[in-house]
């Protein structure tokens, strides 16, 4: 059979969602930066809301970037970012598509568009490399009742990562609803740990799409 001929729909659907995810969030945070202005940043790491633009004390979209000048490295991460985008949603099934969005997941994270393309974007980009190959090793390593297990919970996965994507972004610009019931310290350190709920998720909304393709279920 020729790989070419072989398109792992749910793969695909789970890479273009949680890549549309990482580049939109990345254009938030490069918003952040262009109103922060012409100024310098304060390190190598720091953050994307500037004083003047926190809604709550501890809110933070912290960024890595090498570009010594806030207003340019928004202005970069947007235009890098809105080209992840779409590479994400559009053109990831193209030739080299996934090595390309590699590269784009380690440049958007140089001139600032968070943690979330050096790490949920390198991923991605790998997974993105099986979308048009046949899925041997999986079908023959991971048990039957495994694969079953894991293919129920597709498409649900994937709506509810979504849902938990968008509401983490929203937390930790506006600290709502924590800050509503917690005091500030426990709510940021809640906001801390949403990285590790979302990381855990995503492997949830990848092994579930692996597990329909592998078994050619209906996505």
């Amino acid at each position: 059979m020729n790989n070419t001929n072989i398109k792992n729909k749910a793969v695909k659907m789970a890479v273009s969602t949680i890549g549309l995810l990482v580049g939109t969030a990345s254009m938030i945070h490069g918003i952040f930066e262009v109103l922060q202005g012409n100024i310098m940043p304060d390190s190598l790491v720091t953050n994307a809301i500037g004083q003047h633009q926190k809604i709550w004390e501890y809110a933070a979209l912290h960024i890595f970037t090498i570009i010594p000048n806030m207003l340019a490295t928004g202005i970069m991460t947007i235009i890098i970012g809105l080209f992840f985008t779409l590479w994400a949603a559009i053109f990831i099934t193209k030739k080299n598509g996934a090595w390309l969005m590699f590269i784009l997941s380690i440049l958007l994270f140089l001139v600032g568009g968070g943690s979330g393309p050096l790490f949920i974007g390198i991923i991605i980009s790998i997974i993105a490399t099986r979308i048009y190959k046949p899925l041997k090793l999986w079908q023959e390593k991971i048990p039957t009742p495994v694969t079953l297990f894991f293919s129920k919970m597709w498409p649900w996965i994937i709506y509810f990562y979504i849902f938990s994507y968008i509401f983490s972004v929203v937390f930790a610009i506006t600290g709502i609803p924590f800050i509503l019931i917690l005091d500030l310290p426990t709510a940021y350190n809640v906001l801390l740990s949403m990285g590790y709920f979302l990381l855990f998720f995503m492997s949830l909304v990848i092994v579930s799409a692996l597990s329909v393709d592998s078994k050619k279920i209906e996505a």
